[in-house]
């Protein structure tokens, strides 16, 4: 993984993240606390009682019932100290599930995601349908907008969760799912599918890249566009590979007359920073290799292998670097 790439739930990034590092660490440092005082009480009686003079008398009777009536002391001490801890519990957990509940922020942007084995499709709906954006494994945000994400699944039970932004949440088939966040930092913050969905649960990973404003806005008017037509031979050539072979069976690139939708939208594929659902960095090795054999980096993935010739694949590999 990428130094750049966060995934850390101890690293909060935004309102969500913070609330439930805020209540774990509340829940750590009250669980250490209890621990220690357990042990050291403990050890406390331990050494006490092996002091404890063997003989029974009167004398040693009446120190037995003092002795019951001060332990008594203790664990009423203890029973109600456990009362009080338990109800500051709920009122802070109260407290978070309403901060994490409730959308940070009016006028959100939305995204819809929906779980593959093993991609995410990831949608920007519009009333405006020339406005629409499809995307894979990929989510970009604004820095300090709140995004509120509506989720389903196509296949099987997956779960969404970006650490440094989020908690988890279930994508479910044939029901949808809302979650929200907001990053108030800027960065690039990998997530992951956190429910075992099959195979290749492993490699089920995702970025959501936190730009400013006017950046977000740019990299938005971009990917409404279509892609651009080739302008050198070698990516021309490349383009005929795309729409003549199987590429074009699963994938769509819109402004051409590639619209399937099995595989991901590669209508802007070479902005992406990796292929696979964040298996591999996209560049030109690692594209080839995937498209050759992508059986042999992810075993059970939907994509077939392809047979294609050296010269073929250097123009389709032009082809899709173009795909900006």
């Amino acid at each position: 993984m990428n130094a750049q790439w966060l995934q850390s739930a101890l690293d909060p990034k935004g309102p969500k993240a913070e609330a439930f590092a805020h209540l774990n660490w509340m829940l750590i440092v009250t669980v250490s606390v209890i621990y220690l005082a357990v042990i050291a009480t403990l050890f406390y009686v331990l050494r006490r009682a092996s002091r404890r003079p063997v003989a029974f008398d009167r004398d040693s009777a009446v120190e037995e019932r003092e002795r019951v009536r001060g332990m008594t002391r203790w664990v009423a001490i203890a029973v109600a100290a456990t009362v009080v801890v338990l109800i500051a519990f709920v009122f802070v957990d109260v407290s978070t599930a309403r901060t994490i509940t409730r959308v940070g922020g009016v006028n959100p942007l939305r995204v819809d995601v929906v779980g593959h084995q093993w991609w995410w499709e990831v949608k920007y709906p519009d009333p405006d349908p020339h406005n629409y954006i499809e995307t894979a494994n990929e989510i970009h945000v604004p820095v300090g907008r709140a995004v509120l994400i509506k989720m389903t699944s196509g296949d099987v039970i997956h779960s969404f969760w970006a650490p440094n932004l989020d908690g988890k949440k279930d994508l479910i088939p044939g029901h949808e799912t809302i979650t929200w966040f907001r990053a108030d930092t800027a960065g690039v913050y990998r997530g992951q599918c956190a429910e075992f969905c099959g195979h290749q649960h492993a490699h089920m990973a995702f970025l959501i890249v936190a730009e400013p404003r006017p950046q977000f806005e740019r990299w938005l008017q971009t990917q409404r566009t279509a892609a651009q037509t080739p302008t050198d031979s070698l990516a021309q050539a490349g383009e005929r590979v795309f729409l003549s072979g199987t590429c074009a069976m699963c994938h769509a690139v819109s402004g051409t007359s590639a619209g399937s939708n099995v595989g991901p939208d590669l209508t802007h594929f070479a902005s992406r920073r990796t292929i696979a659902a964040g298996t591999l960095r996209n560049d030109a090795g690692n594209l080839a290799s995937w498209i050759l054999d992508p059986q042999a980096i992810k075993p059970g993935t939907k994509m077939p292998g392809n047979e294609v010739d050296p010269r073929s694949l250097n123009a389709l590999l032009a082809y899709l670097g173009s795909l900006k």
